[in-house]
């Protein structure tokens, strides 16, 4: 005859809640690149880039702390074969800048107002025309300090926003023009 054998099982949980909100508002720049040589497009590409903590702080202090706003911003190209880090700064960029461009000052980014949570100088792009060989590897987006217009300039206390290496350098000559976008966002890309 067959016997019973009694199974009790017993089940148990834990409800645990967080004591922080885990949210973050994405900040990144997309950048468009046009590559001209004598009058003719010959490449165009996107890509995104490293926003710096530099960047990122004074965004915060000029936000929500009442640091004086960086009413200009430039842009720049560089000819190191570098990959730019968070940590990088105006003062230690990483790279170098490239200064071989017919412009006498580095080139306003001349942005259209924020729309749709974003920012973009689309309408107005950077141009720089070269005079001479280069390699160039990427771009980045300054303000700031003492005298920002100064191509080169790392002195004086400005800040280094965003920069840009290009997925495949880029090899111009005396003539070719490069146009620079760069839209800000503060949605996901």
């Amino acid at each position: 005859m067959g016997r019973i054998i009694p199974i009790k099982t017993d089940f148990s949980s834990i409800l645990q809640r967080s004591d922080s909100l885990n949210f973050r508002i994405p900040i990144g720049t997309l950048w468009e690149f046009e590559h001209f040589r004598q009058g003719k497009l010959i490449d165009q590409w996107k890509q995104g880039n490293v926003t710096t903590d530099e960047g990122l702080n004074a965004f915060l202090d000029i936000m929500f702390h009442g640091s004086t706003q960086i009413a200009t911003w430039y842009m720049t190209v560089f000819e190191l074969d570098y990959t730019p880090l968070v940590t990088n700064t105006y003062a230690v960029p990483g790279y170098t800048e490239c200064i071989a461009y017919t412009l006498a000052t580095r080139p306003e980014f001349v942005e259209a107002a924020a729309s749709g949570k974003v920012l973009t100088n689309t309408a107005n792009k950077a141009s720089f025309t070269f005079n001479a060989t280069k390699t160039i590897y990427g771009a980045s987006l300054v303000g700031g300090g003492t005298d920002p217009t100064v191509k080169a300039n790392t002195a004086g206390g400005g800040t280094l926003f965003a920069s840009s290496k290009f997925g495949t350098s880029k090899n111009v000559v005396n003539t070719d023009v490069l146009l620079v976008t760069c839209t800000i966002t503060l949605a996901d890309v």
